[in-house]
């Protein structure tokens, strides 16, 4: 089963090196047994653009699709055997990155 690990920031986005050490080693841990598939950062979404070409409308925003205080910063993704494994993945995740975390559930 695959699972979206999203980590959640509010525009502070900067991680100490404590932090980045103590993500250092979930991703190798996640490595080393298999269930990382990717993990990124990701910029703020002041940096963010909107493109909406549906029925080849070609309308560009420079700006975020939603104004919220708290936003996607980074993200896991991973195989795990159960949702109860995802979970904790998930957990260590989030104190590793010392930020909440969504969890959800890849399909396909």
């Amino acid at each position: 089963m695959r699972f979206l690990i999203a980590v959640i920031d509010d525009r502070s986005n900067s991680a100490s090196s404590n932090e980045m050490a103590a993500i250092d080693e979930f991703n190798d841990h996640l490595t080393e047994n298999g269930q990382l598939i990717m993990a990124c950062g990701i910029d703020d979404p002041s940096q963010a653009s909107v493109i909406d070409n549906r029925a080849e409308a070609g309308l560009f925003t420079e700006r975020p699709l939603h104004n919220v205080d708290e936003f996607m910063a980074g993200f896991w993704l991973i195989n795990a055997e159960s949702e109860e494994q995802a979970r904790e993945l998930a957990a260590w995740g989030s104190k590793a990155c010392n930020r909440k975390v969504e969890l959800r559930k890849l399909h396909g």
